[in-house]
């Protein structure tokens, strides 16, 4: 690319930035009704303009089976009416939410007489960029609205007509409920170097959102020059301990594995405490063998299950996203815990037992943003844990960790409230 385009790109990007950050000021004092108008608006958009939406993506799939797509790709990136229908009643559901901005906790006297407490925030402007799937256009237009913040949506090009119609339905539902069109901007072209000077709008962006594969979010981590919201990979854990009831842990772990594959919270690595190893292999192996999956044990499994395929060290630290489950046979909790702290990914981490004690240590010492007691990984989800929708799942500490929904989008800030008081 020459010069003067890489010019015109980050031009470009820079004032969709101070576009955003002069939204972002007016929608941190939008009321809730205004708000919620709005999105409204965008989900009668999105049906009215139902065969217009399937137009324009026909066209990304046809560019896509030409460009050698495989069949998974192009199904995600598909319209059908049913899921236009998922996407309105997606904003709907949003809409129904609480507000959480300006929400004030913790107001407490002080000895002085002031009030001291904190009040819900938005971030101010994201960046988000991702691929594939262009329901996350709807999906992160309408958190980021409800919390308060502007939003500058990267996705990837083999969706960019798709994207680009749902955008006119965000913008035009925006303004029908009087709110600033440029509150949420779908970066209009393709060119990767978009995403690099997105990167870099730390005067005008506060926190940047990847979503898409391994590849796509180190190359933020990497280069991003402001705060990142990510997870890079789902390596999921149950622990059956050997006070676990077997039934529990069959239900459970069966389901953490096979429910869905392709998720980031789909069971990925089995540990069992050896003294319920040749009860709860035994009982396990049928199972998965009904369902496809492909087994692979450290050599202490093998002496209980002989026909599987021998681990390797690569395998505790892989990410399926497939039928395929590696086994370890631990001595106890320590080393079920070690092992956790060591190969996971602090995404998602369950205790099947039945003992208190060691449920209780389980939780506080295992590293990870979701902690489990006797149910499946397939839980961490931010519908399931009563967030509404998610903009996805963190695995870093600061600022949000786990499933970052409305709230998530938000940050809090010290008020101090007196009538009139000074420091002696």
């Amino acid at each position: 690319m020459s010069d003067t385009a890489n010019d015109d790109i980050r031009n470009m990007m820079q004032e969709m930035g101070h576009q955003a950050r002069a939204a972002s000021r007016e929608l941190a004092r939008a009321e809730s009704g205004a708000k919620n108008a709005a999105l409204t608006a965008m989900a009668e958009l999105i049906e009215q303009r139902a065969d217009q939406l399937m137009t324009e993506n026909r066209k990304d799939l046809e560019a896509g089976e030409r460009n050698g797509l495989d069949a998974a790709m192009l199904d995600r990136l598909a319209f059908t009416p049913e899921r236009l229908g998922v996407m309105a009643e997606g904003l709907r559901q949003i809409a129904a939410l609480p507000d959480p901005v300006g929400a004030i906790s913790d107001l407490n006297y002080r000895p002085s007489g002031i009030q001291v407490g904190r009040m819900r925030v938005p971030l101010g402007v994201i960046g988000i960029i991702f691929e594939s799937r262009p329901n996350v256009t709807v999906d992160a237009a309408g958190l980021c609205l409800k919390s308060g913040n502007a939003a500058i949506l990267r996705g990837g090009s083999e969706a960019i007509h798709s994207n680009q119609a749902l955008a006119g339905c965000i913008r035009d539902g925006l303004a029908a409920a009087g709110l600033p069109a440029n509150a949420v901007q779908v970066v209009a072209t393709t060119d990767r170097a978009a995403v690099g000077a997105l990167l870099r709008l730390k005067d005008h962006v506060d926190v940047i959102v990847p979503r898409g594969g391994k590849s796509l979010i180190a190359r933020v981590s990497e280069e991003s020059l402001i705060p990142v919201i990510k997870h890079l990979d789902g390596i999921c854990h149950v622990y059956i301990d050997d006070h676990a009831q077997l039934d529990k842990a069959t239900r459970v772990t069966v389901n953490a594995k096979t429910q869905r594959y392709g998720t980031c919270n789909t069971l990925e690595t089995l540990l069992v405490a050896e003294g319920i190893a040749p009860r709860a292999l035994k009982a396990l192996k049928p199972l998965f063998d009904e369902k496809g999956v492909e087994l692979r044990g450290c050599p202490r499994t093998r002496d209980f299950l002989p026909d599987i395929a021998q681990a390797s060290d690569a395998d505790w630290d892989t990410e399926y996203l497939a039928p395929v489950l590696s086994i370890r046979v631990v001595a106890g909790l320590d080393e079920a815990i070690e092992h956790i702290n060591t190969h996971g990914s602090q995404h998602t981490d369950s205790i099947i037992t039945e003992d208190y004690t060691r449920a209780r240590r389980f939780l506080r010492e295992v590293d990870s943003s979701s902690v489990m007691v006797n149910t499946s990984t397939r839980f961490a989800d931010g519908f399931e844990y009563g967030l509404g929708a998610e903009i996805g799942i963190s695995t870093d500490k600061l600022h949000a960790r786990g499933p970052v929904g409305l709230e998530g989008l938000t940050t809090l800030k010290f008020i101090v409230l007196g009538d009139g008081h000074v420091r002696g």
